[in-house]
C-alpha cells in the first residue's frame, strides 16, 4: 500500500508552529517531480518555493560551455528557493530532479509574506540557509582538494540521508554532472566502491550494501556538513509518527 503524502515529511514544513502552519497549509501543492526535471533555471525567478517530501533536487552551476557541478543538494531537510526571501530574487544556479519524487510547492510571494513578518519562520528559514551555504562552501573545497571517489562517496551519503531506502538511480551521466568529472573517472571510483563491496552498481543503479563502510571511506566534508546541518537544524522533527500523519509541530 502507498505510503500517503503528508506536508510534514518535509522536515522544515514539520518544524513551523501552529498558527504559520496553518496560515500557509491551505496554499500547498502536492507536486510531482520527476527524474531530470529543471525546476529553476539559471538567472531565472522562481514563480513558487518546492519543500522537496520524497524527492532531491541538485543545485548545479553550469559554465558557457555547458559543464556542471553540483553545488548543494535539496530534499526533505530543506527548501528550494532560499533567493526569494533572502533579497536576491534569482540565482545562477539551476535546480533539476535527481532523486524522483514528491514534494510540495507554495508560491513564492506567500512565504516572501511569512518571511516578512518577522517571526518564527523567519528565524528557521535564516538557520536553513546558513546551513545550505555551510554545504555549497564545503562541496567548494570537496570539489577541488579530493579524489572522484571521496566525492561520489560524499554525494552518495547526502542522498541517503534524504531517502528512506538504501537503493538510488543515478546514472553514470548524472553522476559525472553533479561532480563535474568526467563518464570514465565515474565509471573507475564506483567500480572501486563496489569491488570493496560498499555497493552494488548496475545500469544507472546504486544499491549501498555498506553504509558504515562508506562513512569511513569519504572525506571529512560529508561530516562537517552533517555536523552544520544538526547544530542548526537540531530542534527540527525528523520521523515523529504525528508527523508522518500531516500534523504541524505545535
Amino acid at each position: 500500500m502507498a505510503t500517503p503524502h503528508a506536508t510534514t515529511q518535509n522536515h522544515l514544513l514539520a518544524a513551523f508552529p501552529a498558527a504559520e502552519y496553518e496560515r500557509l497549509a491551505p496554499h500547498l501543492e502536492l507536486a510531482a517531480m520527476p527524474l531530470g526535471e529543471v525546476l529553476c533555471e539559471s538567472g531565472g525567478q522562481l514563480q513558487h518555493v518546492y519543500f522537496p517530501t520524497t524527492s532531491i533536487i541538485s543545485l548545479l552551476y553550469v559554465l558557457e560551455n555547458g559543464a556542471s557541478a553540483e553545488i548543494a543538494v535539496v530534499g526533505n531537510e530543506g527548501l528550494l528557493g532560499i533567493s526569494l526571501f533572502m533579497g536576491g530574487n534569482t540565482t545562477p544556479s539551476r535546480a533539476v530532479v535527481r532523486s524522483a519524487g514528491h514534494g510540495y510547492r507554495l508560491k513564492a510571494h506567500l512565504l516572501q509574506q511569512e518571511f516578512s513578518r518577522a517571526g518564527p519562520v523567519l528565524r528557521l528559514l535564516l538557520r536553513y540557509t546558513q546551513a545550505l551555504m555551510t554545504q555549497m562552501t564545503q562541496t567548494a573545497v570537496c570539489n577541488r582538494h579530493h579524489s572522484v571517489e571521496q566525492q561520489l562517496c560524499r554525494a552518495l551519503l547526502l542522498t541517503l540521508d534524504r531517502l528512506s531506502s538504501n537503493s538510488m538511480t543515478m546514472t553514470q551521466e548524472l553522476i559525472a554532472n553533479m561532480l563535474g568529472v568526467r563518464r570514465e573517472g565515474v565509471t573507475e571510483a564506483a567500480g572501486n566502491l563496489q569491488r570493496t563491496g560498499l555497493i552494488r552498481y548496475s545500469r544507472g543503479h546504486i544499491d549501498v550494501l555498506d553504509r558504515p563502510g562508506l562513512e569511513k571511506a569519504v572525506c571529512e566534508c560529508y561530516g562537517v556538513v552533517k555536523v552544520e546541518f544538526d547544530r542548526l537544524l537540531s530542534d527540527i522533527p525528523r520521523g515523529d509518527p504525528c508527523h508522518a500523519l500531516g500534523q504541524p509541530r505545535l
